[in-house]
């Protein structure tokens, strides 16, 4: 094999996330371009955008969807065979079903699917419910999914759920000096770790970092991440780039690159991160500057 033939082979078998701009690699949840539509034969719409597309990260990801579930809308009851998603909810409440179980949460909430399970989610309420779906597939590109043709509408609820929640609640938060190597103390907590995936999603942290506090310069070796702001805004530095983030924008962080957040707003800055890794069980943190060369 050629040398050139080589390298072709290279970038087919193992595709690699472009490094842009940082500014353009942001995600801005942005109403103006939500389409509505109906999923997986749902009883109303949906109206979303594809925040995150699986070309922006290395790691196995499908998509990360911004959306809102409409007054009686929702996902349909379906099985994912080959991936793992979560529905998350940030304001108001929806009903979640797992495996044909349904509970009524409130937001800010998620309920992790892991492969091989069912879930839907709908929405009883007379207003929007702003809502985000994760998709983590096994296999790199692919999708699956098997319809039940169920909205879970009138079903039966539990009033204690019988499956995984993800609960952003600040109360649950403690306190971490110098996170990172920052200055000031943030609020951390790992709302799931790897245990609660079969596929290579590794974590769901929340983060708070109130005015004047930064979350340190460190990176990754064998995990990516996802920074959603929750709340409030500040300034994200990857590499050598920095960028101003606001409620709504979701920052993708590759492969060893260094990074850090810097609340220099006046309100608390929120972040959900979403980290997936290269093989499961591989995480690590690296403090300080050294990383890809940009």
């Amino acid at each position: 094999m050629s040398r050139l033939a080589f390298l072709i082979w290279i970038v087919l078998v193992f595709p690699s996330a472009a490094i842009d701009p940082l500014s353009t690699r942001i995600g801005h949840t942005d109403p103006s371009k939500y389409k509505r539509s109906r999923s997986h034969n749902s009883a109303g719409d949906m109206a979303c955008e594809l925040l995150i597309p699986p070309t922006a990260v290395n790691v196995n990801l499908n998509f990360v969807h911004r959306c809102q579930v409409m007054p009686g809308g929702g996902v349909g009851h379906h099985f994912h065979n080959t991936n793992e998603e979560m529905f998350v909810i940030f304001d108001g409440e929806a009903e979640f079903t797992i495996d044909g179980r349904t509970s009524v949460l409130k937001g800010t909430v998620g309920a992790p699917c892991r492969m091989g399970h069912s879930h839907a989610i709908y929405n009883p309420s007379d207003k929007p419910v702003e809502f985000m779906n994760i998709n983590i597939p096994s296999t790199r590109g692919h999708y699956d999914a098997f319809n039940l043709d169920d909205a879970r509408v009138g079903v039966p609820k539990d009033p204690i759920p019988t499956f995984m929640t993800m609960r952003l609640d600040k109360k649950l938060l403690r306190p971490m000096a110098n996170y990172h190597g920052g200055t000031g103390t943030a609020q951390y907590r790992r709302a799931l770790d790897p245990d609660v995936f079969l596929t290579n999603w590794a974590y769901m942290d929340h983060l708070l970092l109130p005015a004047g506090v930064t979350d340190g310069v460190h990176r990754h070796v064998g995990v990516e991440e996802i920074y959603y702001v929750l709340d409030g805004e500040g300034e994200v530095r990857v590499g050598g780039e920095t960028a101003a983030i606001h409620k709504g924008d979701a920052v993708p962080v590759l492969l060893n690159e260094p990074h850090s957040f810097n609340n220099n707003g006046s309100r608390d800055l929120e972040l959900m991160i979403i980290g997936v890794a290269t093989k499961k069980d591989v995480l690590d943190t690296q403090l300080g500057e050294a990383g890809r060369a940009r």
